[in-house]
Parts: structure tokens; sequence; C-alpha cells
């Protein structure tokens, strides 16, 4: 088996599914009055079964997002562990608190970072229970999630793999240089649009409710590598540690000392188990440690 070759084998969490395009629904109700969003909104959320669905209305595609069930923490329970055991906060799990706060906070994240400058889905209408916000992608040209870049990349080789991985990383320290931070700086949720910007998607829980702006900019890194570390550990370790510095050298001081006090407390991690029955998830934080320990040497 290839092991820089994830394809339809990599596991997602609930979240990541939930957050990725579904296909567009079925019969859709008479229109609203054109560019009439609120009125979309108001008629399509009680039909909506699923959470996060794409819809037609008029030429454009649009998501609606209606509150749901506050999300389960399981699907984080590793990395819930490693931060207790380490005394890291900034790897804990954020709570997501589900139903009209996370509505809420969607939309505020995303007016917050689209204020900023950077690449998120409109705001096209919201009220307590439910969401609309535009498509990243244009009339006939979808957006590609960047975890199927790096999976493509991949079984192109190292050399591809680091190409794109760098787009990764540039597309944080954007976010980051304009003074913001991200939920779940994941893989997943790292999109490129048809122009080639890296667009950024799934708002609805804010790490600054809990976290300094530095501790969630740490966190950032943390959570893009923890989407990569098996893939980069595999292919390139030691040119991907030469691109991590370079991309963290220009951000705060703050966040490189939280960074590499991450990497010194993660180095017990380097020793869990590599068998996969011991779940994706180990094996992700296991490369995640291994590569920090690499890529910070003596200071760990």
């Amino acid at each position: 088996m290839n092991p820089l070759r994830r394809g339809s084998a990599r596991l997602q969490s609930a979240k990541g599914v939930a957050s990725a395009p579904a296909p567009l629904g079925g019969p859709q109700p008479p229109a609203p009055a054109p560019g009439d969003y609120a009125e979309f909104l108001r008629t399509m959320l009680p039909r909506q079964q699923k959470n996060v669905a794409s819809h037609r209305f008029g030429g454009e595609r649009v998501w609606l997002k209606k509150a749901g069930p506050r999300h389960g923490k399981w699907g984080y329970r590793v990395m819930a562990a490693v931060a207790r055991m380490a005394r890291l906060d900034i790897i804990k799990p954020v709570p997501n608190p589900g139903g009209e706060a996370a509505i809420a906070t969607e939309a505020r994240r995303l007016r917050q970072l689209a204020a900023a400058g950077l690449r998120v889905p409109a705001v096209l209408a919201q009220q307590a229970d439910g969401l609309l916000i535009s498509d990243l992608g244009e009339s006939g040209r979808a957006t590609v999630v960047l975890q199927e870049r790096l999976d493509q990349a991949a079984a192109a080789g190292p050399a591809a793999l680091l190409a794109v991985w760098r787009e990764g990383l540039a597309a944080i320290a954007k976010v980051h240089a304009c003074g913001q931070h991200l939920s779940q700086a994941f893989d997943r949720n790292l999109v490129q649009c048809p122009d080639g910007v890296i667009g950024y998607i799934d708002f609805e829980d804010d790490p600054s409710e809990v976290m300094t702006l530095a501790e969630c900019q740490a966190r950032d890194w943390l959570s893009f590598l923890h989407s990569t570390a098996m893939m980069l550990e595999a292919a390139a370790p030691e040119a991907a540690g030469q691109h991590w510095h370079a991309a963290l050298a220009e951000v705060d001081e703050a966040v490189r000392r939280r960074i590499a006090e991450a990497a010194r407390r993660m180095k017990w991690a380097q020793r869990l188990p590599a068998s996969r029955r011991w779940g994706r998830d180990t094996q992700r934080v296991r490369a995640v440690a291994r590569l920090l320990g690499r890529w910070y040497g003596a200071a760990v």
C-alpha cells in the first residue's frame, strides 16, 4: 500500500463530513422574488432535512445551514486526551454550542473575516435557527477542498505534495497577518476558489471565546499540521520542516513560543502505537509529535 495515498480510505470526523459539499437537493419550491434571500431562507428552512445542504436560487448555488444539536466530542477524544496529558490548552477541542448559538457564531465570524478582506462565504440571510450563505465557486466552476488537492498531489510525489501544502501554510499566514484566526484550520476547511485564491469555511465555534489571539493562531498552525502530518511524515519530513519554519518566521513571537512549547510537551506522544487498530486520530497525533520533535530538535 502506498503510504502517500489516502483517497477514499481517509476518515473524516462527522463534522467534516457535514461541512463537505453535498449534491444539490431534489425538487425546489417556487422561488421567491430574485434577490430575496431572507424569504428563500424562511421558505426552505422547514423543508430541509439535513443540517447543511446546497440549493439553487436563480442562477446561483447557495448553502443553507440550520440549527442542529450540539456536536459531540467523540470525534476529538484523542486530541482532548493529549491536551490534558500535555497540559496544552491550545489543542483542546473548543466546545461547539450547537443550535441557534452556533448559527449566530458562524454568521458573526463570516462577517468578521470578510471585513478583514479574507475569502469566506457571504452571509446572504440570517434568522435565529438558520443561515443562508453563498458558494465560493463561480457559475460552472466549483471549488476544490485542499484535502482533495493534497491527496492528488501525494500520488504525484513529494515535490507536488509540498507545493500544495505550502499553499495551505500561506493561506493560514494570510489570515493571521490580518489579525484574525480560523476555527478549525484543517485541510478540509480550506478551499481553492476558481480564481486560485484559498477560501475558508466552517465557523460554528470560536476559539477566541476561551483563548487569546496568540493561542488561537498557534492552534490554527497545529490544526493544519494535525490534518496533514501523516502524509508529510511518509513523504518529505525534512523538506516540510524547512517550509514550516519559513512560514512561521514572520509570525508573532508569542505564537512561535507556544508552538515550540507544544513540541516539547508532545514529545511523549511520539511513542504512541503506530498500528492502525488504535485509530486514525492516534496515528495523526503520533505523526504530529514526531514531526515537531524532528523540526524543533534540541528545543524539545
